[in-house]
């Protein structure tokens, strides 16, 4: 196994700022920590890196512990969502700066720098200090700096997070692919379920200090285990409903009901939890199983060439997201469809059923 985490916990006074967590990556591949600020994806790169000490637990990569190895001896590169740059030395100088350190010779430097400024379009900006380049040439540079050390473990911390939209679409293309061939384990920190889906990979979804779910980013997004791991892998959030199933009819009101799909068919009848994600409920009939449910338009937001509609739905706020112009006035009655095709049902403890 490469880098694993082993009953890893860190707290601070009588805080837990990460729970007792196992947790083993992937080699030579890319690894996403998902979570929102706070969830504790920083402070486990900071142990993993080594800046920081748990309280208790292990990290070991191939075979060696790496927990009371300093920092300057583990061979990790970092990426912070600011810009960390020598602000005196020109771009080449900042590439080159982790060679310098490792007194790789001359001309091994010169060829690791090329290719590297080359890969990331930096070549026409190596003689120039930072505070002449765009956020994005920035960032760029410290990405650079992080890949020609071909460090053994690569650790990302948001960041796409400061650079313009255009620019981060552009590197989330390029960063899965400018690892593929390197030897080496990456993980990316994000607070964003779709540029974890636009990474792909393996992510670990985190909540408050836990892990609550790791494999394949695209199977954990159409499997999560839980509501919870529902909720962290979803923006907006994933439309939530109590149901009752009885007999072969799940029944979300009075007015709203369907028939049970056949993988629910067999469920004991009783209370459960409906999980709708917003791009399945839209404000057209897309037929098929859709169901139509009516609330009050709360919030409408236009976005390019989608729609997003906040409604009140029985005392619950869901949301609609679909493309296209779809206006709504707020305060008005609207009649939304949902797909429950794609629905997921929870039992009441929050444990992903009959999927």
């Amino acid at each position: 196994m490469a880098l694993e985490l082993r009953n890893i916990e860190k707290r601070v006074g009588a805080e837990s700022h990460i729970y007792e967590t196992n947790l083993s990556f992937v080699d030579n591949g890319f690894n996403v920590l998902l979570g929102t600020t706070l969830s504790g994806k920083t402070t486990l790169m900071q142990l993993i890196a080594g800046t920081d000490k748990p309280t208790s637990g292990e990290v070991w990569f191939r075979g060696t512990n790496l927990t009371q190895v300093p920092v300057q001896k583990r061979n990790v590169s970092l990426v912070f969502q600011q810009f960390i740059n020598y602000p005196n030395l020109s771009v080449y100088e900042n590439i080159a700066s982790p060679l310098r350190v490792a007194k790789i010779s001359r001309d091994e430097v010169d060829e690791r720098v090329q290719r590297t400024a080359d890969l990331l379009k930096l070549t026409p900006m190596l003689g120039r200090r930072p505070d002449e380049l765009s956020g994005g040439q920035q960032q760029r540079t410290a990405i650079a700096r992080a890949l020609v050390k071909d460090a053994d473990i690569v650790l990302l911390d948001e960041p796409l997070a400061n650079l313009d939209y255009k620019l981060r679409e552009e590197l989330r293309d390029e960063l899965p692919k400018l690892f593929a061939d390197r030897d080496c384990t990456v993980v990316y920190a994000t607070t964003e379920p779709t540029e974890a889906l636009l990474l792909g990979g393996h992510t670990a979804l985190l909540n408050q200090g836990r892990v609550v779910q790791f494999g394949p980013t695209s199977d954990i997004y159409r499997h999560p285990r839980s509501l919870l791991a529902a909720q962290v892998f979803s923006d907006p959030p994933i439309n939530t409903a109590s149901v009752q199933k009885q007999g072969d009819q799940i029944v979300l009101s009075e007015s709203v009901s369907w028939r049970a799909p056949d993988r629910q068919a067999a469920l004991a009848d009783g209370p459960y939890t409906i999980g709708i994600r917003p791009h399945h409920v839209l404000p057209r009939d897309p037929g098929g199983d859709s169901v139509a449910v009516e609330g009050e338009v709360l919030v409408t937001e236009l976005s390019g060439s989608e729609s997003t509609i906040h409604f009140d739905l029985a005392g619950s706020v869901w949301v609609s997201l679909a493309r296209g112009v779809d206006t709504f006035k707020v305060g008005e009655r609207a009649t939304l469809y949902a797909d429950v095709a794609h629905a997921l049902l929870f039992e009441p403890d929050g444990a992903l059923v009959a999927d």
